[in-house]
């Protein structure tokens, strides 16, 4: 079962980051070109998934919007994870005050839920084009530290840890050759976590028009635009949110795949 998770996961990860980077090079159409002679135009051999309210084939967009999601979302996870990473094994690890500070800190941040989180911090950072990235990496890193930091709780009372110490060795070096090898499997778990995360989160703050402005596509606002037209023109909502699920579902399996390989209880079992 593992196998066939990380093996249809993966796969359909494959697609939506193929996906992505033909969106980034180039469509078929231009995503932005308005052509008001093909206004709604249905599904067709010249326009696969037809032509929304202005026209713009909406395949071309659906690709587009691929690259614009899926590079928000990698670029959150990256930052969160990254950023996460340090402060949760470094807390972990290093015990006293430090670790006081941040759990007290990741607390409070926890209080709020993520996408009420990062609603507000885009709406301050309005007009900069990072901010989704921003608002949502903030978001997310709280619940890294905390994965983090308890597989680091865990790894720090292991017998290697305590010989390390007693040969002599300094706490950067127990840190990097010992700590930070035990942590990627949780790292990659929680990493394909918070992808998927972001990726529907970046779909709900467009599709509340707090991501990128107009006429970039994306597959939130594309759903946005679609409400007012779904009895005429139905595959304006249908196709972008198939892609999300899509690419929802190979998140899924995918982390699911992941923590079954990466789990040592799992693999026991």
């Amino acid at each position: 079962m593992k196998k066939t998770n990380l093996v249809v996961g993966g796969s359909i990860i494959v697609i939506v980051f193929a996906a992505a980077l033909v969106g980034a090079i180039g469509t078929p159409y231009d995503p932005t070109q308005i052509d008001a002679a093909d206004r709604l135009a249905p599904p067709s051999w010249s326009h696969w998934f037809g032509c929304d309210e202005w026209g713009r084939d909406v395949f071309s967009r659906t690709l587009s919007g691929a690259a614009i999601t899926v590079a928000i979302a990698g670029l959150t996870t990256l930052l969160a994870t990254a950023a996460g990473t340090i402060v949760g094994v470094s807390a972990g690890f290093l015990g006293g005050w430090l670790d006081k500070a941040v759990v007290a800190v990741m607390d409070a941040l926890l209080a709020f839920p993520a996408l009420v989180m990062a609603i507000a911090m885009t709406t301050l950072l309005s007009g900069a084009s990072l901010a989704p990235v921003i608002a949502l990496s903030v978001a997310y890193v709280p619940y890294v530290v905390r994965v983090v930091r308890t597989g680091v709780l865990t790894i720090r009372q292991a017998d290697y840890i305590t010989a390390s110490s007693i040969m002599g060795n300094s706490a950067a070096y127990t840190l990097a050759r010992h700590v930070a090898p035990n942590v990627v499997g949780l790292v990659t778990v929680i990493s394909t976590a918070i992808f998927g995360w972001a990726l529907l989160a970046e779909s709900a703050l467009s599709f509340l028009g707090l991501g990128l402005p107009p006429p970039a596509a994306s597959w939130g606002g594309m759903l946005s635009d679609s409400r007012n037209y779904f009895a005429d023109a139905p595959w304006l909502a249908v196709v972008p949110g198939l892609a999300i699920s899509f690419s929802l579902l190979g998140v899924n399996l995918l982390g699911d795949g992941c923590r079954d390989l990466l789990d040592p209880r799992m693999k026991r079992a």
